[in-house]
């Protein structure tokens, strides 16, 4: 759902794994938004306002923390690895109305979607993210 990148833009698994995690995470979280945006024009035909209320239930830290739980025994080594290194990272500013571990937890799981993006897993990232519980 994501793909249609240039190739050129892809790296090597060893390539992204040597990323910094919040690099990952940066990018991870962008592709986790545009999925779920995505999936809800796609799939029902609600106002751009409706649309929005609808994504940040799925798109904020405690959503993305929640559902990072239900996939963290799901992934294969590298990706446990990077989750693993997204959670521990040190954040640059600390976050604002939301727990210490579930901003963690949910930088985890945008390391591993944006690693899973920059390495051209588009089926995996389907397959992580087409389990969200999406209303409609």
């Amino acid at each position: 759902m994501i793909g249609g990148i240039d190739k050129t833009l892809r790296l090597t698994e060893d390539k992204a794994a040597q990323m910094p995690p919040l690099t990952l995470a940066y990018i991870g979280d962008s592709v986790f938004d545009l999925y779920v945006r995505t999936k809800y024009v796609l799939g029902c035909s609600k106002n751009a306002g409706a649309l929005h209320a609808m994504s940040v239930r799925l798109v904020n830290a405690r959503a993305q923390a929640e559902f990072a739980h239900r996939w963290m025994e799901h992934f294969t080594p590298e990706e446990a690895d990077v989750f693993r290194r997204g959670r521990n990272a040190k954040s640059p500013s600390p976050p604002k109305n939301m727990s210490i571990a579930d901003y963690k937890y949910a930088t985890a799981m945008e390391a591993v979607i944006g690693y899973l993006y920059l390495t051209g897993q588009d089926e995996r990232i389907d397959e992580i993210l087409g389990t969200l519980a999406f209303e409609v």
